[in-house]
């Protein structure tokens, strides 16, 4: 098992992407503490886990909150390491930039960036004390070639990046890597609500003609968070049918 005896934090883990990815790590030996706005989906998964033969925890937190997320980490350090972060959790509050609401704009920064903010410094001095640690940032594809009608969505995951890029280096001598996945347009309760011409021109617009699937996500991420990835860091990953070719 490639991370047996390691502890992985996944937010936003309660479904869709952030579930899979939580099941693999389990799957690779790794202790997984399910972290989800909502208790009863992180509970859910957790049991998922359990019942599959994994360790499991679950932890409700909205890692938008500077406060939640650091009371979270210092629960969470109290008993056991943290390993690998996953820091997954996202929204949409998609809407042409014109008839964009400021409420809109300031909710999808503060879940979709801030909270990597939040858990990654929370979590930063414990990895570098013992001198090791594997963060997996979940961005987008959008956050690299935009989309129409994700103004907030595409400048938070730009955003990723260059955070992302920055903390690299900040660790990087204390073994620590920070790498990004940027899925293109995956199948999930995101994208289940496009409509059937949306969903056309989406499909005209990726090379291998289908959506990805959480599962074509989560096995990259079980690599980066391994001892087989520890000369990678800084990168940006793209998962999405060769649209950002």
């Amino acid at each position: 098992m490639l991370l047996k005896g390691k502890v992985a934090l996944v937010t936003g883990a309660g479904r869709g992407i952030g579930r899979i990815i939580s099941l693999a790590l389990a799957g690779e030996g790794a202790m997984v503490i399910v972290n989800d706005y909502i208790e009863e989906n992180a509970k859910s998964v957790a049991e998922e886990i359990k019942a599959a033969g994994g360790e499991a925890e679950s932890i409700q937190c909205n890692v938008a909150n500077f406060e939640e997320t650091s009371n979270m980490i210092k629960a969470i350090l109290k008993k056991n390491p943290v390993d690998i972060l996953i820091n997954n959790a996202g929204i949409t509050r998609d809407n042409l930039l014109v008839r964009m609401k400021e409420s809109d704009w300031d909710e999808v920064l503060s879940v979709n960036l801030k909270s990597m903010f939040n858990c990654t410094q929370a979590v930063a001095k414990s990895m570098m004390k013992q001198r090791y640690g594997r963060i997996v940032n979940i961005a987008s594809i959008v956050g690299l070639i935009g989309n129409e009608g994700q103004a907030n969505y595409a400048a938070s995951k730009s955003g990723i990046i260059g955070f992302s890029k920055t903390v690299a280096r900040e660790l990087a001598t204390r073994g620590v890597t920070v790498n990004v996945i940027a899925p293109g347009f995956i199948q999930t309760a995101m994208t289940e609500k496009l409509s059937d011409e949306a969903r056309e021109k989406l499909f005209a617009s990726i090379p291998m003609k289908r959506l990805g699937t959480p599962e074509d996500i989560a096995p990259l991420v079980v690599f980066l968070c391994s001892d087989k990835a520890g000369y990678i860091t800084g990168q940006v990953i793209n998962v999405d049918g060769g649209i950002a070719m």
